[in-house]
């Protein structure tokens, strides 16, 4: 068993290895009270006037509690990551890390922004960690490239690719998570 998710991990291209491994690592890591999300978190003031720029990237890093979504998060990144990889973006693992770069900058320009329209504000003030859309950014991305695969949620009924990013966003409103996270990428 161990032999088969070491093999896994290894066939696995080399950004998406990265990213899953990092973001699996800061997880843990601030589940354990190694690292503090405090010191994560998306934060413009202590990016501009502290120099903290390493907020820009670990805002992406950390998917917050080790729980039945973080797994689904992690499902969805080691799947279409991978699948984003090492189809569309084959023998282009620059063109993939660019994609990945130009997806977090407009995500984090779009909270940014956001942060400062009246009325919009306060929706997008919460929104601190990007991990999230991050990786529905891959899943949305992936079923524009691949609308016509016919997949199965849960078992419980089947839909095709294209319409994976709503049905997702459908079950992240059920388990109650923020549907502002998933809907900054559609």
């Amino acid at each position: 068993m161990a032999q088969a998710i070491e093999e896994w991990y290894k066939q696995m291209p080399v950004i998406t290895r990265s990213y899953l491994t990092a973001a699996v690592a800061i997880t843990i890591g601030c589940s354990l009270e190694i690292i503090s999300p405090y010191h994560l978190y998306l934060n413009p003031k202590l990016v501009v006037k502290h120099y903290q720029f390493w907020r820009l990237i670990t805002n992406f890093l950390y998917f917050r509690k080790m729980d039945l979504d973080f797994m689904f998060h992690m499902f969805f990144l080691a799947r279409y990551c991978k699948l984003l990889e090492e189809n569309t973006f084959r023998g282009r693992t620059a063109d993939f890390f660019y994609m990945l770069l130009f997806g977090a900058s407009v995500l984090t320009g779009i909270v940014l922004i956001g942060g400062m329209i009246p009325y919009l504000s306060a929706s997008f003030a919460r929104i601190i960690f990007l991990s999230n859309s991050l990786t529905f950014m891959m899943v949305y991305v992936w079923s524009k490239q691949n609308p016509f695969i016919h997949m199965s949620f849960l078992g419980l009924f089947t839909f095709t690719a294209a319409y994976l990013p709503w049905v997702l966003l459908g079950f992240s409103v059920l388990v109650g998570a923020s549907a502002w996270v998933d809907l900054l990428v559609e």
